[in-house]
């Protein structure tokens, strides 16, 4: 696991830059809604701001998210757990964990969780 620290560090980092990047924004389109029509409905204006608020607010909560998610690896990590499938317990490719270092399966595991049980031929 050479490296990963420094790759869930440095992810971690632009997370949190988003997130400020972010919220100062969303701050900015409520901030300009107070200065509107509130009647978003009639106010030609309105379903822009509207839009753009839970636009905003989405992107918000998926960063969050994604920072919970390094987060847990940096624990993972530290743990000694890190790189390990929490499916099947197996190693996780390190081709996976350069693309997405916060993974918690292995390429396997998530294709069978979607595709569910095996169907019994008839």
């Amino acid at each position: 696991m050479d490296g990963a620290r420094e790759l869930l560090t440095a992810e971690r980092d632009e997370a949190r830059r988003r997130l400020a990047d972010l919220t100062g924004s969303f701050e900015e389109v409520v901030a300009a809604s107070r200065d509107t029509n509130a009647d978003d409905e009639h106010d030609p204006e309105g379903a822009t701001i509207a839009f753009e608020r839970s636009q905003l607010a989405t992107l918000v909560a998926q960063v969050r998210r994604h920072l919970a998610e390094v987060d847990a690896a940096l624990a993972r990590l530290d743990a000694g757990t890190y790189g390990l499938c929490e499916t099947c317990g197996r190693p996780i490719d390190a081709a996976r964990l350069e693309v997405r270092p916060a993974s918690r399966t292995c390429v396997g595991c998530p294709a069978a969780a979607v595709a569910g049980p095996p169907r019994l031929a008839r």
